[in-house]
């Protein structure tokens, strides 16, 4: 018996679960090109406002990989946990880099990448695409496990 089966109902889990890994390996792929057209909105704001906004389906990317790893700490507890502490500091990463862009819009500085975010979205994207896309180098990667 799963201790969460009161909690939460988890019948549904086993048909969705092995779908997750993709799902969120997609969303992450998402959320890298929804961070490029925020930054490109964001230097537009910054030329003519004096603060950005949030690029909204940057926001729901976001949101989604978190809700999604989440998802997956119940289908896969560990490897659910790394990537949600991953994505976590992202989303992090992203709020405090979107308070960078607005001291720079006041201050009439030249907008930068958000760098640190870019490099928490890289570490998602390559920790994600482990797996969703193990089964490519799966039979190597068997030869060289000693048992």
């Amino acid at each position: 018996m799963d201790p969460l089966q009161f909690l939460v109902p988890l019948g549904w889990l086993s048909a969705v679960g092995p779908v997750l890994p993709y799902a969120i390996f997609v969303m992450t792929v998402g959320n890298l090109a929804t961070r490029h057209l925020a930054h490109r909105q964001h230097v537009a704001q910054g030329r003519d406002a004096d603060s950005v906004e949030p690029y909204t389906p940057h926001v729901f990317t976001n949101v989604g990989l978190v809700l999604l790893c989440f998802l997956f700490i119940l289908d896969a507890p560990v490897s659910g946990t790394i990537l949600s502490v991953l994505v976590l500091a992202m989303f992090i990463a992203d709020l405090f880099e979107l308070e960078a862009r607005n001291v720079e819009a006041r201050n009439d500085m030249t907008i930068e990448a958000p760098k640190s975010s870019i490099a928490a979205s890289v570490i998602v994207l390559v920790w994600s695409s482990y797996y969703a896309l193990f089964f490519i180098v799966e039979g190597i990667w068997n030869q060289f496990v000693i048992a």
